[in-house]
């Protein structure tokens, strides 16, 4: 199954972590990478791409709220990083509740496919 990464605005990804927690009855496998608002976004970039580059093994997903907002700026910054040393990953935006409990329910391993399931 891919690895799930969610990339939000603070406090919306560890929100949606902690609903499906709630819906699903178990802590969900995925990472969260809440963007704060003064946060230096080539700091959060690097470990983001860390991050990736450590699910090199499997597809990666990443999840983030708005398109063209800086958390989606980094994500995009941030597999293409992990690109080039060999982890690939898909990117989705305009994440909801659903959509999450979706990548979280459903077994696939092709992060192209996965996101055009959720």
């Amino acid at each position: 199954m891919a690895h799930i990464v969610l990339v939000m605005h603070e406090p919306l990804g560890r929100a949606f972590a902690e609903c499906a927690a709630h819906v699903l009855g178990r802590v969900p496998q995925l990472t969260v990478f809440d963007v704060v608002a003064d946060e230096n976004p080539e700091a959060i970039t690097e470990r983001l791409t860390h991050t990736l580059v450590g699910h090199a093994d499997g597809a990666v997903l990443v999840l983030s709220d708005i398109f063209g907002a800086t958390p989606f700026n980094i994500a995009r910054k941030a597999l293409a990083q992990a690109a080039q040393q060999g982890a690939q990953g898909h990117l989705v935006t305009g994440t909801n509740l659903c959509m999450v409990l979706k990548a979280l329910t459903a077994n696939q391993d092709d992060p192209e496919k996965f996101s055009e399931t959720i």
